[in-house]
């Protein structure tokens, strides 16, 4: 029995270790779906003026991007992130996450802006609030400020058509 254990134990771990790495951390449930967009007074990017998020996603389905001038991943994303603006009806609210403001509006001269309005989050505190842990991080949220979806990474073509769209045009209705 004794010689055994080694290696048990090292079949336990392996078992773990192959479903651990196996898992796709892009698919990891959000707990905040079906909850409320967080309340929160945040500053616009570009007039600087105080608001509550939660009322300008009220009555519109809304996509909330969190992003950065410093993200990679949120470059590739941008010319998506036109094209979605470009060729739907949703209210497109962009957060400048953990970034300055001199930085974010160069990524955005330089890429164009996708966004009806853009919130300033210096500190990370919507993005703390809304369980962010990377950029970029995309929400879907409801005519009533509920969320309805997140994707974590970068929306593709196939994301956008396979996953987002038909929720988006559920949620139109």
């Amino acid at each position: 029995m004794g010689k055994f254990l080694p290696l048990a134990v090292f079949v336990v771990l392996a078992w773990f270790l192959y479903d651990g790495l196996g898992r796709d951390t892009k698919k990891i449930p959000s707990p905040l779906i079906g909850k409320t967009f967080p309340s929160l007074e945040m500053e616009d990017f570009q007039t600087g003026d105080k608001f509550q998020l939660k009322n300008r996603l009220k009555d519109k389905v809304s996509l909330v991007n969190v992003w950065a001038s410093w993200c990679v991943t949120c470059r590739a994303e941008h010319k998506m992130l036109k094209y979605i603006a470009k060729n739907s009806s949703l209210q497109m609210v962009g957060v400048n996450y953990k970034d300055t403001k001199k930085e974010g509006e160069r990524f955005l001269r330089i890429l164009g802006n996708p966004y009806d309005f853009i919130v300033f989050d210096e500190q990370g505190k919507l993005g703390l609030e809304l369980g962010v842990y990377a950029t970029p991080e995309t929400f879907i949220v409801d005519k009533k400020g509920v969320i309805q979806f997140k994707q974590i990474g970068e929306i593709t073509s196939q994301i956008w058509q396979q996953e987002m769209l038909p929720l988006i045009n559920k949620l139109q209705k």
